[in-house]
């Protein structure tokens, strides 16, 4: 068979390099020897001895805790010699190295895998008794490599202490540590286009470092889907 379909563009070509590589903008490939982790139903194919085995609440070290609103991210240990490309939803896909001292706090929805030196915790920020998403968020420490998807190609703002980034709490991806958060309350942008009048609250976070915002807000549904 012929056709643009069949090009270098499609097809997969051989690892060139073992652990975790973006094999085109919406998917990662995990080339695995040994373990690694992924969240539940984001694995599209694989190839190889590999096995899955889904982490309950208290699975993978006791790491994954459950916040009190319910929330978590459900994840499955990948085990054994092989590959596995993953994608969610087909939202852009991302790799972030962490180095030992790094601390990367993420919004647990737009995790996708990680090796599994990482450690992970889930973490409340602060004023999280405010409904709306991203406010109970994902910790990463250790030394690897972090999988994310992004709706959109995400803006990467730094934040100074002489400018603090306020930021919609359903757009926020992550942020880096060394920075403190708290809860700004403010007129919303959005109700003032529409005519209408009301109040949005936006996460603040000062001090140095930078924020990964998505280009849009998540909707009601895609919201709880942490």
């Amino acid at each position: 068979m012929k056709g643009d379909l069949f090009s270098s563009e499609y097809m997969v070509q051989p690892a060139t390099a073992p652990g975790m590589t973006i094999e085109n903008s919406k998917s990662i490939r995990y080339t695995v020897n040994g373990e690694m982790f992924a969240r539940q139903g984001a694995m599209i194919a694989y190839r190889g001895s590999l096995q899955f085995e889904r982490k309950g609440q208290g699975g993978v070290g006791g790491m994954l805790k459950r916040a009190v609103t319910g929330e978590g991210l459900p994840l499955m240990a990948v085990r054994g010699q092989g590959e596995a490309w993953f994608a969610h939803e087909a939202q852009n896909c991302f790799i972030v190295e962490i180095d030992p001292g790094d601390v990367f706090t993420v919004n647990g929805r737009n995790v996708l895998c990680f090796d599994a030196s990482l450690t992970y915790e889930i973490k409340t920020v602060k004023g999280a008794g405010i409904s709306g998403g991203g406010l109970f968020n994902s910790v990463f420490t250790g030394q690897g490599r972090l999988g994310l998807v992004c709706e959109g190609n995400p803006l990467v703002i730094p934040v100074s202490p002489q400018y603090p980034v306020y930021v919609d709490t359903d757009a926020v991806v992550g942020w880096s540590a060394g920075l403190q958060t708290s809860l700004h309350r403010s007129q919303s942008i959005g109700s003032m286009i529409r005519g209408g009048s009301g109040e949005a609250v936006q996460l603040m976070l000062q001090g140095e470092g930078f924020v990964v915002v998505r280009p849009s807000e998540a909707t009601p549904q895609k919201a709880q889907q942490h």
